[in-house]
């Protein structure tokens, strides 16, 4: 009890709350600037078992807001699940963490070994957002969306009983209606303040304190933080909550992907038979430039992309906007 005895201290917390949080398991989705900040928390707040997703490796852009990664994994082009979860067991032994290299579709979420018993939401993009909604609200687990960008940042909690993101927003807003972190660049302070809120209300629902009602929602570089008030009970127009339907479940997966605020299109393969990468590099050396072999994936440039690989297919292409060019590319090299 040494490690959380601060912790134990506040009121509200106590020592009964300290080991409902060791008996917690939760599920991060996305290990980039939201991600990374919240992971943190949640290990040093000693949750028993935590899991980490994300598609991405770790580029330098993200040493400036994603507080988990040094340089040296930039460099090395780490996955960032599996670099945030090699820092994270170093700071508590005593967590149970697991990292996947995934994107996190309805299918992943179904094939979790154990269910979580709250999910975290670090991802960039609205529609992994908006399936984090309807698998949450089918499974009845809560979850807390957060989301910055610029100097901006607003999170929610939703529980099993409250509104859901669909109940305010039934459709996902475009990247043209809330902007990325590409065009709008993004604060470091304004991530921190976000999962602040995040993280604190993660912790009260983990010792089952009420959560706060509403959206937060702060400017840091003009001082202004508030939450407001939206409905506290499921609209009755509500797809998920009224008429039991999930559309972001329901809807096939996409075969290629932009990534929000980058330069690059992950492609999904269309079969589930696994790449044998050691092979492919061999084959691709004098045909590709750069090639390097990790443990984790395969990279390599050609047609002026480079060319991130993991086992099971999946890639993401950097330097380049067009799907569809995309796919071109990764039929003529990969398969």
């Amino acid at each position: 009890m040494d490690r959380y005895s601060r912790q134990a201290r506040v009121p509200e917390i106590g020592a009964a709350g300290v080991e409902r949080i060791r008996s917690a398991r939760v599920l991060v989705v996305g290990c980039g600037a939201l991600g990374t900040h919240l992971a943190d928390t949640m290990a040093r707040a000693g949750v028993g078992a935590l899991d980490l997703v994300d598609r991405d490796v770790i580029e330098w852009s993200n040493l400036q807001r994603q507080v988990l990664f040094d340089e040296s994994d930039a460099a090395n082009g780490l996955p960032k699940a599996v670099a945030a979860a090699q820092r994270l067991r170093g700071v508590n032994r005593d967590v149970e963490i697991s990292d996947y290299v995934a994107d996190c579709s309805p299918a992943f979420l179904d094939q979790l070994p154990h269910p979580p018993d709250l999910v975290l939401d670090g991802t960039d993009n609205f529609p992994t957002r908006y399936v984090l909604n309807d698998w949450c609200r089918k499974a009845s687990t809560p979850w807390i969306y957060g989301g910055a960008v610029a100097t901006e940042g607003a999170a929610m909690v939703v529980t099993p009983e409250s509104a859901c993101l669909r109940c305010l927003w039934p459709e996902p807003p475009t990247h043209a209606d809330v902007g990325t972190c590409e065009t709008s660049g993004i604060l470091a302070p304004a991530i921190a303040a976000v999962t602040a809120f995040q993280a604190a209300e993660a912790l009260k629902l983990l010792v089952g304190a009420p959560p706060t009602s509403g959206v937060f929602t702060c400017d840091v570089w003009r001082g202004n933080y508030q939450v407001l008030p939206v409905a506290s009970q499921p609209s009755p127009d509500c797809a998920c909550c009224a008429g039991r339907q999930y559309p972001a479940l329901d809807a096939p997966a996409a075969a290629t992907a932009s990534l929000c605020g980058r330069d690059a299109v992950q492609v999904i393969p269309a079969t589930t038979e696994p790449l044998d990468l050691d092979a492919l590099s061999e084959q691709l050396r004098g045909a590709t430039s750069d090639v390097e072999r990790t443990p984790h994936l395969l990279r390599f440039e050609a047609d002026g992309c480079r060319f991130t690989v993991f086992p099971g297919g999946r890639a993401i292409l950097f330097g380049i906007q067009d799907p569809l060019r995309a796919r071109a590319l990764y039929d003529r090299w990969l398969r």
